[in-house]
């Protein structure tokens, strides 16, 4: 008989774990689903199997569950699967949890001692070189069959010599090659930062390292046409801290944000450091180059709320909004100027995707608002047109919640934005979940049609996208 999980705040509610895999081939629909619209969405998330074993757990460690929505002829079908990673098969077989949080060797059982765990596989899914990959910050790719989601094992591009991958890499819709990097390459808490790039057929063509000014995280990584760049923000990793017992990442706003620009064309020895006022975020929209300036936008927030300060001082939750960052390339000065250029609190930007790395004209995030207790609470969807400055809203009723938006174009040669907009919503008062389908530049008319699950899915971090003829 399994333990029960214990009282904690991302264990309960709708972060409490999903402990079923299901499939349903014909969910009811609400509306109608665009019969043009056919391929499979995406969503990945933290879903531990087993109860934690100390009080450190994190929204962030769970165990990874992919949950697949297939559109075809107007119907939609749903499956979902666990990731058999390393650490999740190690655990299935004890009946048990076995790694402490964050692989805390001081947590983890005598039976993984001095094994790293792999990781979760719970940061996000692509579709790359006809693999479907979950990522994660701390272990190589995991290839997921895209049909039946059974996992097929760690995904190397071509037996390089890596060891992990962060969960945002880059497809430059131009080029179809995919950028990506890694934070502490040489190892939890390291200052080495991996950067590779592989090409259409997911093979490895480049594979760097440097050395970064300081162990900071990196969560995102930022593409232009000609440009990458690597963003630290100051959650700074100490390995002392982490054999003590204590948070291994945690806010030291002395050291800034320091940001690497690279020409993707050049070696790494020419990078150049920018620096900026401590600061903090996860997640970029979008970025390009106007002259020689480069134009990022990113969800910037004053802080750093899912960690702790060292001194362990109270602090306010801040509100990321969208900021632009330029960067001048032609001049003296390494500072990043930043200015906020929405008002509304939001959080996981995305675009339509056939125009990364360049200048666009549509943006939709998730609007960061508050529950009734004042909690934060993504509670609404935003599509912002950048050219005329106009935003739009679709909000949910007060109980319920919404995911990430994804972008689908009508066809491959659409114009940006002609489309539909797929997110998650968690409907708090009946403990399930919908699939919405919108009209991508008409949010506020409400959605198309809502695909009704009988089950909820816990929150979720990010998804994507697998056309039908891919």
């Amino acid at each position: 008989m399994g333990e029960p999980f214990p009282p904690h705040r991302h264990l309960s509610g709708n972060f409490a774990p999903l402990l079923m895999e299901c499939d349903a081939p014909d969910l009811p629909v609400l509306g109608g689903v665009p019969h043009e619209l056919g391929g499979t969405l995406y969503r990945i998330g933290s879903n531990p199997q087993y109860p934690p074993r100390d009080e450190h757990y994190h929204w962030y460690v769970g165990d990874g569950m992919i949950h697949a929505f297939r559109f075809q002829h107007g119907r939609v079908a749903y499956r979902n699967r666990w990731v058999r990673t390393r650490k999740f098969l190690a655990e299935r077989a004890a009946g048990r949890a076995l790694y402490g949080s964050w692989d805390n060797p001081r947590t983890s059982d005598p039976s993984v001692a001095g094994r790293e765990s792999g990781g979760p596989a719970n940061g996000n899914v692509v579709w790359h070189g006809g693999r479907l990959l979950a990522l994660s910050s701390n272990h190589l790719p995991v290839e997921v069959d895209w049909q039946r989601l059974d996992t097929v094992g760690s995904w190397d591009f071509g037996r390089k010599p890596m060891r992990r991958m962060s969960s945002h890499p880059k497809l430059d819709p131009v080029t179809q090659e995919l950028l990506f990097f890694a934070y502490g390459a040489d190892g939890p808490l390291t200052q080495r930062i991996l950067y590779g790039v592989a090409d259409s057929e997911a093979e490895v063509q480049r594979l760097d390292a440097f050395d970064a000014p300081f162990a900071g995280l990196m969560h995102d990584l930022i593409m232009t046409r000609d440009h990458v760049l690597f963003p630290l923000v100051p959650l700074v990793g100490c390995p002392k801290r982490r054999s003590r017992g204590e948070p291994a990442y945690a806010w030291e706003p002395e050291r800034g944000v320091a940001i690497g620009v690279l020409r993707r064309d050049r070696p790494v020895a020419e990078m150049r450091w920018f620096k900026g006022d401590a600061c903090s975020f996860f997640h970029v929209m979008s970025a390009w180059e106007e002259g020689d300036k480069i134009v990022a936008h990113l969800m910037q927030f004053e802080g750093a709320p899912p960690f702790p300060r060292i001194d362990r001082r109270e602090r306010a939750t801040p509100q990321p909004k969208l900021s632009r960052w330029t960067f001048d390339l032609a001049g003296e000065s390494d500072h990043v100027a930043r200015e906020y250029i929405d008002d509304l609190a939001g959080e996981v930007p995305r675009i339509d995707e056939r125009f990364l790395g360049g200048r666009h004209r549509h943006g939709w995030y998730a609007v960061l608002g508050r529950d009734a207790g004042g909690r934060s609470a993504l509670n609404a969807l935003a599509h912002l047109d950048l050219v005329t400055g106009r935003r739009a809203l679709y909000r949910l009723p007060e109980s319920d919640r919404v995911s990430e938006p994804v972008f689908v174009p009508r066809a491959a040669d659409a114009a940006e934005g002609d489309g539909w907009l797929l997110a998650l919503a968690y409907r708090g008062v009946e403990k399930r979940n919908d699939i919405l389908v919108f009209a991508a530049t008409d949010l506020a008319a409400g959605p198309l049609a809502t695909a009704q699950l009988p089950h909820r899915i816990p929150y979720d971090f990010h998804g994507s996208w697998r056309p039908a003829a891919a």
